[in-house]
């Protein structure tokens, strides 16, 4: 398959992570489904970017993945193409809590996390089955399913329970999919340690998202920052041929967090 023809849906990627894995693609030749739920201005900037960086065709869609219908219109998007060869489960939501303030969840809040989080990534995996086969026969490879989990998800560490919960339900689920789709579609997953994003800046404001770099620095045992842009590289890594042999994998990507927690 010639990287002009691959064709490939992003979900949240209006910004962070999402947008880098998009415009990597994009640098491919990719034909691309950028999702997004609320942030349309950026989406649209990210879009914009997409065509810059050289992509085949680029499509715009709102959606919310934990609804189903909004899934299926997802997908229906990237039906103009006949075939899908790459889905990128980006979009997740959290609720930051301290993980001894067990009153500070409510019910609400874990289904809002499960939903976007673990449910949204089936209910997505779900609608582009059918397309994602239909690469896979065109192509003669399989299909690749790329989810972006969490080291949350393994080691429990995370912004709060209910987040650090989905992302090891999407870790097992990983597995569960990735027995029952092959040997035409593959299905692994991304676990990034911290990505130095706005979203935090946007978050805690500029001063404490500071003092939080510094701290994953003085931390972490590779001294580095992740960006999104580096997280990508693997996303996409997983996404391409040259994973091909690979499926069922929780990645872990944390400039090495994981040996001192």
């Amino acid at each position: 398959m010639e990287e002009d023809k691959i064709c490939a849906i992003v979900t949240g990627a209006a910004s962070g992570l999402g947008a880098a894995c998009a415009r990597l693609l994009a640098k491919k030749r990719a034909r691309i489904v950028i999702n997004y739920s609320t942030s349309q201005k950026e989406a649209e900037a990210t879009s914009e970017a997409c065509r810059e960086a050289g992509a085949a065709e680029v499509v715009l869609v709102q959606g919310d993945v934990s609804r189903d219908n909004d899934c299926r219109k997802i997908v229906a998007s990237a039906s103009r193409w006949g075939r899908l060869d790459v889905l990128v489960n980006n979009a997740g939501i959290t609720k930051y809590v301290s993980r001894d303030d067990l009153d500070g969840l409510s019910a609400e809040d874990f289904q809002r996390i499960y939903s976007v989080n673990t449910i949204g990534t089936y209910l997505m995996i779900r609608a582009a089955r059918s397309l994602l086969d239909i690469g896979a026969n065109l192509s003669g490879r399989p299909a690749s399913v790329v989810n972006v989990s969490s080291v949350a998800g393994i080691s429990g560490d995370g912004s709060s329970v209910a987040y650090s919960a989905s992302k090891g339900a999407l870790n097992s689920m990983t597995l569960s999919l990735a027995r029952t789709l092959a040997p035409s579609i593959r299905v692994n997953t991304v676990c990034p340690g911290y990505i130095d994003t706005t979203w935090f800046a946007k978050l805690l404001g500029e001063a404490k998202a500071q003092h939080l770099r510094e701290t994953v620095v003085a931390r972490v045992p590779l001294k580095l920052l992740s960006s999104a842009d580096d997280i990508a590289e693997l996303v996409c890594f997983l996404a391409s041929p040259a994973s091909g042999h690979m499926t069922g994998e929780c990645v872990r990507i944390d400039s090495g967090l994981h040996l001192i927690l």
